[in-house]
């Protein structure tokens, strides 16, 4: 069509049974294929004799696969009814009605289930080759707070710290891939670091049993700065490094540092930012309190902002047992904060913003499933591309998001997609890495 030609005399049919809208999502069900996902959820999901009880893995990967394809919301599964698409997922698409009455039949028993299912997903993955190894490897724990606007959710119902109404799960992401590693949802007016200690120790023996053999280190914010936290990674062999939750002992212990032991570090204004390291000993009222190393740095103030007139400095300090060159860890602290990145793809490029029902067990399944999907788009990019991180909104425009056509001939199915796509080869050499994976069905 010459460009000439007005739009108004296109016309428009939803008539094609064989057109395959996101058949990009080949890649991902691919991985969750081989990796046997399906049969995990059939396998360790029962609901009993709740409504939603039949056919529990065809209905966990239809929201898994919605996920993947940008729905954030239960009803957005009904694209994956549209024309061919149930064609190239490897499983039967379940209506979005069905899909509810699923969710609302969990109770917090199922819930745990799934974090069965995600546990054994993790071990696969790593076992075909997204794993770390035997190279060290950094947990980062965090929460964050997912806005709610109904009135009737259970476990959202007052506000939190943040004076914001709404669910505040915890989080344990894999430093330098982003991978969800465990999560558990929790009321909104939970504490930070409310059941931080059982949940950090059920990461550990998660990451340990899914082949993590180096030596394992837990970042944190001031938020988990507890006793009962570090012991659990002293009682586990972790090391960690743990932002300190600042008192007036504290501060005339970090100011009593003398200048000589301040080393400037690159910073944005010259001569801004400084690091030093002194001894301290936290909670200091345990029985098994001992030393640990203090490591401090300073920051001066934005020239002309209102905290520059009233202090010179402004101190970050954290404690940690690890061994090492002060600089390198005090760098290796501060890039705790990449764990946002992985939250902002949980809410933006997947479905965490929003949590679709009045029922606190139907929203912790449906961030279980959150997981599900962010992680399959992350293993599909570190597996299947050979790739760092790439965010699920980029994996999704250039390869989930593919429309494709299927057509048949001599008894073989073949998916046609649009000609003089910019990263095709990528899509191919993806493909032909993920069906390598040994089918773990």
């Amino acid at each position: 069509m010459r460009s000439s030609h007005s739009l108004n005399r296109l016309g428009t049919a939803f008539d094609d049974d064989r057109l395959v809208a996101d058949a990009g999502l080949l890649l991902p069900a691919t991985l969750a294929q081989h990796l046997g996902l399906k049969e995990l959820v059939n396998e360790h999901l029962d609901l009993g004799k709740a409504p939603g009880r039949a056919n529990v893995g065809d209905k966990l990967l239809t929201l898994v696969a919605s996920a993947l394809a940008g729905g954030d919301c239960i009803d957005d599964a009904a694209a994956l009814q549209a024309g061919g698409t149930a064609g190239v997922l490897g499983f039967a698409v379940k209506a979005a009605s069905t899909l509810g009455t699923f969710l609302r039949s969990f109770r917090w028993g199922h819930v745990r289930q799934l974090d069965a299912v995600t546990r054994h997903l993790l071990t696969r993955a790593w076992t075909a080759g997204a794993g770390p190894g035997d190279a060290p490897f950094t947990i980062d724990l965090d929460s964050t707070i997912c806005e709610t606007y109904g009135l009737k959710k259970q476990g959202a119902l007052h506000h939190g710290y943040t004076h914001v109404r709404g669910y505040h799960p915890l989080l344990a992401v894999a430093a330098g891939t982003g991978d969800v590693l465990m999560a558990r949802l929790r009321e909104g007016r939970a504490n930070t670091v409310r059941g931080a200690a059982h949940f950090l120790r059920e990461t550990i023996g998660r990451v340990r049993s899914a082949g993590a053999m180096g030596q394992l280190t837990m970042r944190a914010d001031s938020g988990f700065y507890a006793h009962a936290v570090v012991a659990v990674c002293r009682k586990m062999d972790v090391r960690f490094s743990i932002t300190l939750r600042q008192s007036s002992a504290t501060r005339r212990l970090i100011e009593a540092i003398p200048e000589d032991a301040w080393i400037p570090i690159p910073y944005w204004i010259d001569g801004g930012a400084d690091v030093a390291e002194t001894t301290y000993t936290p909670f200091a009222d345990q029985k098994d309190a001992v030393p640990v190393r203090l490591i401090v740095r300073r920051v001066r103030p934005t020239p002309g902002s209102q905290l520059a007139l009233l202090t010179l400095y402004d101190f970050h300090a954290f404690i940690t047992d690890r061994a090492g060159e002060m600089l390198e860890l005090e760098a290796d602290h501060r890039r705790h904060a990449e764990i946002e990145n992985a939250i902002r793809d949980l809410k933006d490029g997947m479905g965490l913003n929003h949590l679709p029902s009045g029922k606190f067990a139907a929203n912790a399944a449906w961030l279980a499933v959150q997981v599900m999907a962010h992680n399959l788009a992350r293993w599909t990019a570190r597996i299947g591309l050979g790739a760092g991180i790439v965010t699920t909104k980029t994996l999704r425009r250039r390869l989930f998001g593919l429309v494709g056509r299927l057509t048949r001939s001599a008894r073989r199915l073949t998916l046609h997609f649009p000609a003089r796509w910019p990263w095709a080869a990528e899509f191919a050499a993806a493909l032909a890495r993920l069906r390598a994976i040994p089918l773990l069905a």
